[in-house]
């Protein structure tokens, strides 16, 4: 739509302001600063506070006024009058200042006061009332922050590798190429209302830590003959129809903009795709390249390759190259750091688990085990304060939902772990068994159908209870999304569940159904086993452990999780648990079976319309 309000601001003494980014005299200004990828349009809130008063007026319909909220970042939640704002972080990006601003608004908008990195590398906040809204973005988008097409069918948060630019074996970083990708992209006219969303993905070498295989559009480095290129992988997904994304592309060269043509044209070619309109169900990229094939898709690409169109385009990365030496401005070293004194096995289990030596020599990342993606904003701004001291300013959101920092002196390690204690954020065990993944599920999302934030916790209080030392155990993944949309990825996890329910008489019980054997590590993406078995809620966390001590008691010597499950098989899993599947009667007894997590009433499927599919 066009622009609602276009009067720009004056300056204190009348006269007209000078361009700034997002300003109509200046409206798309790109700066190579970290946390700055998306362009902000400053009109753009003038828009939304436009429509949304026309909407609380009820001079705008609803469903008008929903398709034009998501494009700008927000989403309806179960609860009324209330909205969810997605952030998009770039390949995870965020600097202190921006840290430091999330808390700022959570602080002033947020009654739960938090904010929730999510598997796509995005923060979200929740319960904001719609008026807050515009003021909220105005707010944010001062430190670089844009919610723009964080929902909507369009193309989502960038995300990638977030040790990007730091890891051994890289054959060069490719985070300035996806900057490039996400402002290609960002308000493109064939992107706005496509069949469904596209979700993207660069990772930075064959370990593929950005997992490509489950994404609609993703890009692999390659090197060929000297120059710099990417292997294009199109219609993955996971979800009701998982699939791994096939290899449309070996080769397609970046510096000359060849993967955003490649790109463009198969946007092009899903935006075509009427079928696909039918069921936004199964509407996405994946379906039709399931339908035709990757070959067809691929001639399908080459002929859209051969149209106008792409005359009319410029594919020049020159002015959106995201370039930026964070070297440069890595922290010096001081004089003294604090030492280990005394008992250090807890901070040698941080090392061993949550950091990772960089390339660069003396340096290292430090992941930040964040418990179920949610940050304060006391947590926040502690977390803003240590960038600033120990990393230079950077650090990446991951999307199993924690924060990694890089650039931190290895002389400094001990001295930041100290400090992340303080803030209560300094647990070992980054990607590892406790490390638990989970969508917010019936806190906030109108599809889901269990609190799988709820579970979550309580896993993961069962995990910690049983004091794993194992190694090989401490790999194990668990993940659970609230619906079968698998948000929380747990279609890939070693032990995965999404929410369901089944009756009993009357009543409703809470419960998920399982799948074991998914893998997403060492460039393998795998879909787990899915069991037929359907467990209560409440019992989850005995079967979990059940699960892990079967492991550990059958496996044979060095036999990963995976390998074991192949081995012995699903029916093995599902006999370990049949009397934990076994109905209960409605009880004064068993009434805490009848009661989600972290809820106190009977519980009840509550599933409103999904705004995805939009």
């Amino acid at each position: 739509m066009e622009p609602a309000s276009l009067d720009s601001a004056k300056t204190h003494d009348g006269g007209a302001p000078a361009a700034r980014s997002g300003s109509l005299e200046n409206p798309e200004l790109v700066e190579n600063v970290p946390g700055h990828v998306i362009p902000i349009l400053q009109r753009e809130f003038d828009d939304f506070d436009t429509e949304s008063t026309r909407f609380l007026k009820g001079a705008l319909q609803e469903d008008d006024f929903i398709k034009f909220r998501l494009k700008q970042g927000v989403y309806g939640q179960r609860q009324p009058d209330v909205q969810m704002i997605r952030v998009k972080l770039p390949m995870g990006g965020v600097t202190p200042d921006q840290l430091d601003s999330f808390a700022d608004v959570i602080d002033k908008y947020v009654p739960l006061r938090k904010g929730h990195i999510t598997t796509r590398q995005n923060i979200q906040m929740h319960h904001i009332p719609l008026p807050d809204v515009a003021k909220l973005m105005r707010e944010i988008a001062e430190v670089g922050l844009s919610s723009r097409e964080g929902c909507g069918n369009t193309m989502r948060n960038v995300t990638g590798d977030p040790r990007a630019g730091v890891l051994d074996g890289e054959l060069f970083d490719i985070t300035p190429y996806a900057g490039a990708y996400v402002r290609y992209f960002v308000r493109h006219p064939t992107t706005q209302a496509m069949p469904r969303k596209v979700k993207t993905a660069f990772t930075a070498t064959d370990e593929d830590n950005a997992i490509t295989r489950i994404h609609d559009m993703a890009f692999v480095p390659r090197v060929r003959d000297g120059v710099r290129g990417v292997e294009i992988r199109v219609g993955g997904g996971t979800s009701i129809m998982p699939r791994l994304a096939p290899t449309l592309y070996e080769f397609v060269e970046l510096d000359n903009g060849d993967y955003l043509k490649v790109t463009e044209a198969c946007m092009r070619i899903f935006d075509r795709q009427d079928f696909l309109r039918v069921n936004r169900a199964r509407a996405r990229i994946k379906v039709l390249v399931d339908k035709v094939g990757i070959d067809e898709f691929r001639t399908m690409v080459e002929e859209e390759l051969e149209g106008d169109w792409v005359a009319e385009r410029d594919f020049s990365l020159e002015q959106i190259l995201f370039e930026h030496d964070e070297q440069a401005n890595a922290p010096s070293p001081r004089e003294t750091y604090a030492t280990p004194n005394g008992d250090s096995r807890e901070f040698n289990h941080f090392v061993q688990s949550n950091v990772m030596a960089q390339r660069q020599e003396g340096f290292s990342t430090v992941e930040v085990n964040v418990r179920r993606g949610d940050l304060t904003p006391e947590e926040l701004h502690g977390l803003a304060a240590i960038m600033r001291e120990y990393t230079g300013g950077y650090a990446r959101t991951t999307v199993q939902q924690n924060l990694v920092l890089r650039w931190v002196r290895d002389e400094a390690i001990y001295e930041l772990w100290q400090r992340l204690g303080e803030l209560g954020l300094g647990d070992a065990g980054a990607g590892e068994i406790t490390d638990v993944v989970s969508c917010p599920g019936t806190d906030s999302c109108k599809l889901g159908i269990t609190s799988s934030m709820g579970l979550n916790a309580a896993v993961q209080e069962r995990l910690v209870q049983m004091e794993i030392s194992d190694e090989l155990t401490r790999r194990i993944h668990v993940k659970m999304s609230g619906c079968p949309n698998g948000c929380s990825q747990h279609h890939i996890a070693n032990i995965g569940f999404y929410g369901a329910s089944f009756k009993v008489g009357e009543h409703t019980v809470p419960a998920y159904i399982p799948h074991v054997g998914g893998a997403f590590e060492g460039g393998d993406a795998r879909f787990g086993h899915r069991l037929k078995a359907r467990l209560p809620a409440k019992r989850v966390p005995e079967a979990v452990e059940r699960w892990v001590r079967f492991y550990e008691s059958e496996r044979t010597d060095g036999e990963e999780f995976n390998t074991f499950v192949e081995r012995v098989g699903t029916q093995e899993f599902e006999a370990q648990v049949k009397d934990l599947t076994m109905p209960m009667e409605f009880s004064l007894e068993n009434m805490n079976q009848f009661v989600d997590w972290s809820r106190n009433a009977p519980f009840e499927v509550q599933r409103g319309e999904g705004e995805c599919a939009v």
